[in-house]
This record gives structure tokens, sequence and C-alpha cells, in this order.
């Protein structure tokens, strides 16, 4: 077993990673996005040091606009549908020891359409959209030019690690290591 794959199969097994499918939108036809999400959620934890001793723990639900619309209402004074939320739980340890990371959740509609403007396939947006939600629980951002640079470099890192091509490649400079 190479380095890589005894690091991943570590984090899984000290990974628990709850996935809570909200919406009916997400019934399509060929995804599974329970086993998507696990899978790209998994793979950040892995890449982001998680692959360590300590267990840790998170929820990943795939919700509809509307939800998201108003959880991004409340927590962050924007009235608008968003593809990914995400919150930090702060948490040291929760039940059986495992350190609670937070909660990451996403817009199927928004992601869609996204994914279609794009061209991308809609489960590599997921995967790509989880890996980000998930960087975000473990302390990454974007608010500055090298965060966002270092971040991005990690989510390309992890997706290509999935099979999944670099979402910004067809972005222009400007955008590709600044705020999303």
């Amino acid at each position: 077993m190479s380095g890589r794959s005894a690091a991943v199969s570590a984090a899984e097994g000290r990974a628990r990673v709850a996935v809570l499918v909200g919406s009916k939108l997400w019934r399509v036809p060929g995804l599974k996005p329970a086993e998507q999400a696990r899978k790209a959620a998994r793979a950040a934890l892995a890449a982001a040091g998680r692959g360590g001793p300590e267990p840790v723990e998170l929820a990943i639900l795939l919700s509809a606009d509307a939800e998201v619309r108003a959880l991004n209402r409340r927590w962050r004074g924007e009235d608008k549908p968003t593809n990914v939320l995400s919150f930090p739980s702060g948490a040291a340890a929760g039940p059986r020891g495992r350190r609670l990371l937070g909660d990451v959740v996403l817009a199927y509609e928004t992601l869609a359409r996204e994914a279609e403007a794009a061209d991308k396939p809609l489960a590599h947006h997921l995967s790509h959209l989880v890996v980000h939600g998930v960087l975000h629980l473990m302390g990454h951002d974007h608010e500055r030019p090298a965060e966002a640079r270092r971040m991005e470099t990690l989510e390309v890192r992890v997706l290509a690690g999935l099979g999944i091509p670099d979402p910004y490649a067809a972005l222009p400079p400007l955008r590709r290591s600044g705020r999303r």
C-alpha cells in the first residue's frame, strides 16, 4: 500500500462522515450523492492532515436553495442561496471522543445551475464543493489572495486524487485565487 493510500485509509478509519439527504432533488439518475459526498469529505480530511490519531466527525446536509437561503440569511446576513455553507463547531470532542468539526450544507439548485453553466458533471461539482466546505471546517479560507492560493491548491490536489479535473483551470487568472 502506498503512503498516500495508507493516509487515506487511516483518515477513513478515524473519520465519521454523516450525510443526510434533505431534499428529493438530489434523487438524480446515476448520481449517488451521499456516497460521493462521503468520499470527497474523507479525501479532504486525509489531505488536510486529519489522517492522524485524532478521530473526527462531521455532517453533510444535501439540501435545497430555500433552506440554504434561510441559513445564509440567518448566519451570514445574505438573503440569497449559495452553493455551500460551512459551520465549524469549535468543539474539542464530542460523543465517543471524536472531535466535532461541524456541518457542511449544499444547495441542489445552485450547485446544479453552476455545474451546467460550467459544463461540468454534477458529481464533480458536488465533490468539489464538499471538499471546499470540509476545508473551511478545518480552518482554511480564501479571504486573502495567499490563503486563496493555498486552499485552491489543496482543493485541486484532493480532486485530482478523486480523478476530477482542476475546476479552476478554465477561469481567468484573476478569478483563480481570488474570492469565489
